[in-house]
């Protein structure tokens, strides 16, 4: 089944032209089925990009999935076109009284910064706290996961002594639960992070699951007990050349990156890097739409609440 996105939106055509079934407003209205509204708060500066990217993985899925893109108000884009945001994109005045299915918090290039001075704190606070109430259950991504971890429970980002780019092995530390649910016991995920937060300090709040880890990268997968909150520290959202893409442009800049780890074949920038954490990408987003969307949330959006041990 498809995802119901705006046909004028550029992922349309790309997504389109890759086979993915996605479906215009218009043709989704004939179809006799309540669709599962997600809402996606994009707070990449490459919003398109992340869009597109966000948008491919939510495709794989035999259920129709209406998806709404969110921006801040309070911060002003510089590398996203106004009329792209005007055209396609809400903010949370205009949404504030509606109720979603699932919501996706993006990552974002502030992670150095910290959380209460970046500059639309607040507004995001106030969208992570109303999240509890109108959202059935909400994926966050790298900052978005470290900025809901400190928000909801104070779990704190640590600097890191370099930063973290590359692929990286991973291992399932709870296999029955669903929403790693057929993931290989070991795997690989992108990370690309300054910053980190520690087992030890997620450890002091039982609601919390710690459900995947990387020896090199730290822990990956959070879950909040509620199946209301997961908190994902890499990214597994980004394209084959996503990590290539930034470790260039930074080159460009003059920041000289390390290259990113387990990435490019014999460390040698020439190559095309092979794309090994496509599967279980697809897979992760495929669970959490099934078993903590789909499944859970109330038909009528009206009956959702706040319920489940949100934060303590």
């Amino acid at each position: 089944m498809p995802i119901k996105i705006n046909d004028s939106l550029p992922a349309f055509k790309i997504l389109e032209s890759e086979n993915i079934f996605v479906m215009a407003h218009e043709r989704a209205k004939s179809q006799d089925i309540r669709p599962l509204k997600i809402i996606i708060l994009n707070l990449m500066p490459t919003k398109i990009e992340t869009e597109t990217q966000l948008l491919r993985l939510l495709s794989n899925t035999p259920l129709q999935v209406d998806v709404e893109l969110l921006h801040m108000a309070s911060h002003v884009s510089k590398n996203t076109p106004g009329t792209h945001l005007n055209a396609f994109y809400k903010t949370f005045d205009s949404i504030k009284d509606e109720k979603f299915d699932g919501m996706i918090v993006t990552g974002a290039p502030v992670e150095t910064m910290e959380f209460e001075s970046v500059d639309y704190w607040p507004e995001l606070c106030r969208i992570m706290d109303w999240s509890v109430g109108n959202v059935y259950s909400t994926m966050f991504i790298c900052w978005g996961a470290q900025a809901a971890l400190y928000h909801f429970f104070g779990v704190p980002k640590y600097l890191l002594p370099q930063k973290i780019s590359g692929i990286f092995r991973h291992r399932v530390l709870a296999p029955l639960h669903p929403f790693v649910r057929g993931f290989d016991d070991n795997f690989w995920a992108p990370h690309s992070r300054n910053t980190g937060t520690l087992r030890e300090d997620i450890e002091k709040h039982g609601e919390l699951e710690i459900l995947t880890e990387s020896n090199a990268a730290g822990v990956h997968i959070v879950a909040n007990s509620s199946g209301r909150q997961f908190f994902i520290t890499g990214h597994e959202e980004y394209d084959r050349d996503t990590l290539k893409n930034e470790y260039f442009r930074d080159l460009k800049k003059g920041v000289h990156p390390l290259m990113p780890q387990n990435y490019f074949p014999n460390d040698d920038i020439t190559q095309e890097p092979p794309f090994t954490w496509r599967s279980h990408a697809f897979l992760m987003f495929s669970n959490w739409l099934n078993y903590y969307v789909y499944q859970k949330t109330p038909y009528d959006l009206k009956d959702l609440s706040a319920g489940g041990n949100v934060w303590n």
